[in-house]
């Protein structure tokens, strides 16, 4: 291979030579590698290219093929956010073994687990700083040759402990498939690992991580966490006592399944619930019914989770829950997601398409859809904007914009509707 030189920018008044001797690497990944090893960075930073094309302006890198002999690359530092060290009880080890990755999270005050949605993308993190060292040796002779490693037990048991400690950062109890996911991100970022004798090259890693993961979750168990304790044998119903029956855990949306409690103990928790079916009787008590609703929260979940109870039974205990304002906050405390605000975005992304399904469907359903479908047309899809009489010149202006994508609306309708108190738009 021909070999190919770069220069490296490293700050706005530092730069090097980069000589790449047997010519480009085959991935963005291994050109990083070995941009660490010859200027000696640390950290996290992704790499830039001057673009002839653009007047000699940096754009991201994204294929191997941008990059050109002599050619300039420039390093962009990438910060990752600081985040303050918790101290946590020893009856929210759950909590602590779970600690967020900062997305998808809720506020301070709303939150009683630091649990995160599970990532489109699985991150691998970094393992101990010897067993980086091997991965790093190890990769450098895959490059050079193919050579894949076979890790000793040692080092085996320090990856699998590194991935399954990032993995309860979201869930305990993880899919066939996402467990496939973890798998495969592990060879794509150290590919020394790939497994010749597996059709998917991670198939070993991924029984080994279940395993791993099983274990993970016995010691948790003796530690206390609901999440586990609630799976254990004694709470099994009469006659049922396998491990394998009816096993809760997480659906796919819930991100908060079974938290622990953080400072309150169930006693004291018990009490604040019998204190909220008085304070929801009170007047303008909305306040405190809702620092309530936070606080109640782990107790509330560990309850459904635990009990299955009626819905009878549980609105007679929790009748805040109940109300409008409440389902919106325990559904975000549950999935991290504001259920009321993605409801309607996601009306209006697909409000249109199902207006076109409706217009399509025939026989006797389609009698039954054609006043709606009317009645729709004629006020619009989704939102009522409310106006008065005497509209000044900048709302006049911001209304028609807002309509201007909705070919039912024409000029004559809004001058036609802005003569009443409300005008239905989209």
């Amino acid at each position: 291979a021909t070999p190919v030189i770069l220069k490296i920018i490293l700050t706005d008044g530092s730069s090097q030579r980069l000589t790449l001797r047997s010519g480009l690497p085959a991935s963005i990944d291994d050109l990083m590698v070995e941009v660490k090893k010859q200027c000696g960075l640390e950290g996290n930073f992704r790499l830039q290219f001057m673009d002839l094309m653009f007047g000699n302006e940096y754009l991201n890198l994204t294929s191997v093929s941008e990059i050109v002999d002599k050619g300039t690359l420039k390093i962009i530092t990438v910060v990752s956010p600081v985040t303050e060290p918790q101290i946590f009880s020893p009856s929210s080890v759950c909590d602590y073994l779970s600690q967020s990755s900062g997305t998808d999270t809720l506020s301070s005050s709303e939150s009683t687990s630091s649990r995160s949605a599970w990532l489109a993308v699985f991150h691998v993190p970094k393992f101990s700083y010897d067993a980086e060292i091997k991965l790093q040796q190890a990769h450098l002779a895959y490059l050079q040759n193919g050579t894949v490693l076979s890790p000793d037990p040692k080092l085996k048991s320090a990856i699998l402990d590194g991935l399954v400690q990032e993995i309860v950062r979201y869930k305990v109890y993880v899919c066939d498939k996402e467990m496939e996911q973890v798998a495969q991100s592990l060879i794509k970022k150290h590919p020394c690992l790939t497994e010749k004798g597996s059709s998917t090259g991670c198939g070993g890693w991924k029984v080994s991580l279940k395993f791993k993961l099983s274990n993970y979750r016995t010691q948790l168990r003796k530690l206390g966490c609901p999440e586990v304790v609630v799976n254990s044998l004694k709470h099994k119903p009469p006659g049922k006592g396998s491990s394998a029956f009816g096993v809760k855990k997480a659906k796919r949306a819930e991100v908060n399944f079974c938290p622990a409690y953080s400072s309150e103990t169930q006693e004291s928790l018990e009490a604040i619930q019998k204190d909220l079916l008085l304070d929801v009787k009170k007047k303008d008590n909305r306040q405190v019914v809702k620092l309530k609703m936070e606080k109640t929260f782990a107790h509330r979940r560990q309850e459904v989770v635990r009990d299955a109870p009626m819905v009878a039974n549980f609105m007679a205990r929790w009748p805040a829950l109940f109300e409008v304002r409440e389902i919106n906050a325990e559904f975000k405390r549950i999935t991290t997601v504001p259920l009321q605000s993605k409801f309607l975005s996601q009306l209006d992304l697909h409000s249109y398409n199902l207006m076109k399904l409706f217009q399509q469907r025939g026989g006797q359903l389609a009698k039954r859809l054609q006043p709606i479908i009317a009645e729709m047309a004629e006020v619009s899809l989704t939102k009522v904007i409310f106006v008065t009489t005497n509209l000044n010149a900048t709302a006049y202006n911001d209304i028609v914009r807002n309509c201007r994508n909705f070919h039912e609306l024409t000029i004559e309708h809004f001058h036609r509707k802005s003569s009443s108190s409300t005008i239905y738009s989209g």
